[in-house]
């Protein structure tokens, strides 16, 4: 699935309907260059399961956990990670339960110690706002893009779908 996002707001509004999508649980690595808006994307997923504060990118503790009453997010930014097998100093396996929903910013600093995820949504820089491709690597992962597919969030014109005419 591919989707251009005009702005922040729907950018987060996006957030918000993945996160729906999530159920509260999964993998989800969150791939792109800096500045793509990893982070403006987890917040629209917390969103999604009651949190109004503030997101940031947890770049030098690797990870925040958010214990929600819906959901127990583990939002994780690798980028300063210097070895994947930091992540099991810091209880990484048990960070990646189950019943958790990890969003993963980098996942590529985690190469060869992440588990597989359920979905990848990679961000890119568009002309305008940013465009997201969304790929299923899962039962889980493939069951929650037919959730985003029949979103009327994202069909009622939220978030413009690629190839659309947003003119």
């Amino acid at each position: 699935m591919q989707l251009r996002l005009d702005d922040e707001a729907r950018q987060v509004a996006f957030g918000e309907a993945l996160g729906r999508a999530l159920e509260g649980r999964g993998r989800l690595h969150l791939d792109g260059e800096l500045g793509a808006g990893k982070t403006t994307l987890t917040r629209g997923i917390l969103r999604a399961y009651g949190h109004r504060g503030a997101v940031k990118s947890p770049t030098y503790t690797l990870v925040e956990p958010y214990e929600l009453e819906a959901a127990r997010v583990n939002h994780f930014d690798l980028y300063r990670l210097g070895d994947p097998e930091e992540l099991e100093f810091i209880g990484g396996r048990d960070l990646l339960a189950e019943d958790a929903l990890c969003v993963i910013e980098w996942p590529a600093r985690g190469e060869g110690w992440l588990p597989t995820p359920d979905l990848v949504v990679h961000l890119e820089v568009a002309s305008h706002g940013r465009r997201a491709l969304i790929t299923a690597h899962s039962d889980h992962g493939r069951r929650v893009l037919a959730r985003l597919a029949a979103d009327p969030a994202l069909a009622d014109g939220c978030l413009a779908r690629e190839g659309d005419d947003a003119s």
